[in-house]
C-alpha cells in the first residue's frame, strides 16, 4: 500500500489477531499490535475536565473501532451503535453533544431515517458518513439537517478536525476552563478550580466542583441522573443515581439561592 494512502479509512482492512483495528492504522498511531485495549478506556473526569460526548452510528466494526480509538485521542467520550434502532436508543441514554451517522445503516431504520427521527425534537449536530459520493444523498442530508458530510475513504485526521469545527460552530464544544461562569454572586473558575459566592472562595470535594462545571457546560439542558453520573465522573463510575441527589444538596447549601440548579420532574436536573 502507498505510503500517502496510510490513515485512510478503505476496504483492504488486514486486521492483527487481538484487533479489530486495522495494522497500519494501529502502527501510525504509535500503538502496538499487541497493546491493551485498556489503555483506550474512558479518561477519569475527577479532574473537573468534561469530554464532549460523540455518539458513532456505524455498522462496520473496523471503522467504528478506529473511530473509536481517534475520537478517545483527541479528548472525546465514544459511544458506539451498529444500527439505526441501537443508535436512536443510546441517544436517548447519552444526550451526545454530536452524532457521526452512517448513511448506509442495515435494516429498515438507516442513517436518514435515523436523522429525520433525531430532528424531530433535537438540534444536536450531525455529521454524516457514506461510501456513495452522491449529490442526490448530500441534498437530501442537507435537507434534513446534516451538518457536514464526509465520503469513504476519508483521513481520521480530517473527521475529527471536522468534529471540532462542527462543535465550535454548534456551541457544544465543553467549556473552556479559563472561562469564568457567573450566576449573580456566583463565580466559577474552571481554570483555578474555584467556586465563589459573593467574593469569598466556597470549599468543594472534587465530586462537587466536577459536578457543578459539567452543569455549566450543559445549562440549559434538562439531565438524568445516569448522564449526570457518566459526564461529572465518568461511565466507569459505579453507584446509586441517588448519590447525585446527595451531592446536588450539598452544592445547594453552600452556594445558596444564587445557584440556579432545578430539580426536573422524572428527569433529574437542570442548570440555568
Amino acid at each position: 500500500m502507498a505510503p500517502g494512502r496510510w490513515g485512510r479509512v478503505c476496504a483492504d482492512y488486514r486486521t492483527s489477531p487481538d484487533h479489530h483495528l486495522p495494522i497500519m492504522e494501529q502502527v501510525e498511531a504509535g500503538i502496538e499490535p499487541d497493546s491493551q485495549r485498556a489503555t483506550m478506556e474512558p479518561m477519569d473526569e475527577q479532574d473537573g475536565r468534561n469530554l464532549a460526548v460523540v455518539l458513532v452510528v456505524e455498522d462496520d466494526p473496523n471503522i467504528a473501532d478506529l473511530l473509536d480509538m481517534y475520537l478517545r485521542q483527541a479528548g472525546y467520550r465514544p459511544y458506539l451503535a451498529s444500527d439505526g434502532n441501537r443508535g436512536l436508543e443510546v441517544f436517548a441514554e447519552r444526550a451526545p453533544d454530536l452524532v457521526i451517522l452512517d448513511i448506509s445503516l442495515p435494516g429498515h431504520v438507516d442513517g436518514l431515517e435515523v436523522c429525520r427521527r433525531l430532528r424531530s425534537d433535537s438540534d444536536v449536530p450531525i455529521i454524516m458518513l457514506t461510501a456513495r459520493d452522491d449529490e442526490v444523498d448530500r441534498v437530501v442530508g442537507f435537507e434534513l439537517g446534516v451538518d457536514d458530510y464526509v465520503t469513504k475513504p476519508f483521513s481520521p485526521r480530517e473527521l475529527m478536525g471536522r468534529v471540532r469545527a462542527v462543535l465550535r460552530r454548534s456551541g457544544n464544544s465543553p467549556a473552556d476552563p479559563d472561562r469564568v461562569f457567573a450566576f449573580a454572586g456566583i463565580r466559577i473558575n474552571g481554570k483555578r478550580r474555584e467556586v465563589t459566592v459573593d467574593a469569598e472562595v466556597v470549599a468543594l470535594a472534587a465530586r462537587e466542583f466536577a459536578l457543578i462545571w459539567f452543569l455549566v457546560n450543559h445549562v440549559g439542558q434538562a439531565l438524568t441522573r445516569r448522564q449526570i453520573l457518566d459526564g461529572a465522573w465518568g461511565d466507569g463510575w459505579i453507584g446509586d443515581e441517588r448519590t447525585v441527589d446527595v451531592h446536588v444538596r450539598q452544592l445547594r447549601r453552600k452556594l445558596g439561592g444564587d445557584l440556579p440548579l432545578e430539580t426536573v420532574r422524572g428527569i433529574g436536573y437542570r442548570l440555568g
